[in-house]
């Protein structure tokens, strides 16, 4: 067996990701679950199956001691995230599968007010959530629908590049992390002199990548990214805890001056059975929530939230205990991905 047949046979299973690991067969996750495949493979082939998607320079990077974060291309645009990695001494591999094409909103049944938050000219929106939740996928939908519906220039930074655009009403720059550009920070400090107008930063890792896009949103620029945290009011936390006490205030300031929203989501198994459906919570950036954040009571804005669900926001345990309602997802599933049982319940109850 090569690579390629093998990531063919996880897409004709609908499969998300691919693991490949020393002590067991190729193991393929869909629908959110790990299954182990049928494929028996000698340690030395999956060894081969490894390195046969690695450059000389990506070989050298792995031999140094590195991980190697890369995209794997195959015939007919199909395109994958890869990671490849040691342990125990053993090489290993997670491969994520892209879709063939940038899904649409309606294909991905976004929330509308996704729609209003991709019409903004300026400011910060940050989609959220744990790996695997689709975070990127959201944000290619957003960034294809701007693509489609204004004459701008898009510049994305990505490590690698995922979804490759074709350019519709909108020029786009796609640049890819230790390929085109040193690192997202770097990218960022040079996009202030590429007349951007929409700025996709795939990951803000880290205080210097996080200073930066804020201070692109702050100049006019419309900033998307991602972060790694589980709800709205974290997610503003989070970002203000990576930079040193003294600063704390300033970037408070700052957030208050340009984010426009935070979008966070899980993945869920469908009800009915195959395939899977999103949850989200959104917080928009109004008056009431930008005087919460300048003000350090973030603690206070799941309570906004909650109560502004005519403007378009909802907590996460509440898009859950719609979804049950609905009967698209069983109430144990939705239970697990609460942030608060008793607030998720109680809302299933007044549902």
């Amino acid at each position: 067996m090569d690579i390629n047949r093998l990531i063919l046979t996880a897409r004709e299973r609908r499969a998300s990701d691919i693991h490949i690991t020393y002590e067991r067969n190729p193991v393929f996750r869909i629908d959110g679950t790990l299954l182990e495949t049928e494929f028996t493979l000698t340690p030395e082939e999956k060894y081969a199956l490894i390195v046969s998607m690695l450059d000389e320079s990506q070989r050298e990077t792995l031999d140094g001691g590195d991980d190697v974060d890369m995209c794997y291309s195959m015939e007919g645009n199909l395109r994958h995230r890869v990671n490849v990695f040691r342990q125990q001494r053993k090489l290993a591999c997670v491969i994520r599968i892209i879709n063939q094409n940038t899904p649409t909103f309606e294909e991905l049944n976004l929330p509308p007010v996704l729609r209003q938050l991709a019409d903004e000219p300026r400011g910060l929106i940050l989609v959220t959530g744990p790996t695997g939740s689709g975070k990127s996928t959201t944000l290619a939908a957003m960034v294809d629908y701007i693509n489609s519906t204004r004459a701008c220039h898009i510049l994305t930074v990505e490590d690698p590049v995922e979804y490759v655009y074709t350019q519709n009403k909108s020029v786009i720059h796609q640049r890819d992390v230790g390929v085109d550009v040193k690192s997202f920070s770097a990218s960022l400090r040079s996009a202030m002199r590429e007349d951007p107008d929409v700025i996709l930063v795939g990951e803000m890792r880290d205080y210097e990548t996080i200073g930066a896009a804020v201070t692109a949103a702050e100049t006019g620029h419309l900033v998307l990214s991602t972060l790694h945290t589980t709800g709205a009011a974290m997610t503003i936390d989070r970002i203000i805890d990576v930079f040193p006490p003294h600063n704390q205030q300033q970037i408070r300031t700052q957030l208050a001056s340009v984010l426009k929203g935070v979008v966070t989501q899980t993945l869920l198994p469908k009800a009915a059975g195959k395939g899977r459906v999103a949850a989200f919570e959104i917080m928009l950036g109004t008056d009431a929530v930008l005087n919460l954040i300048r003000e350090n009571k973030c603690h206070q804005l799941n309570s906004t939230i909650q109560t502004s669900a005519k403007q378009g926001m909802v907590l996460l345990d509440t898009y859950l205990a719609d979804l049950v309602r609905k009967g698209e997802v069983r109430r144990e599933d939705a239970m697990e991905k609460a942030h608060d049982r008793i607030e998720f319940m109680s809302a299933v109850g007044r549902l």
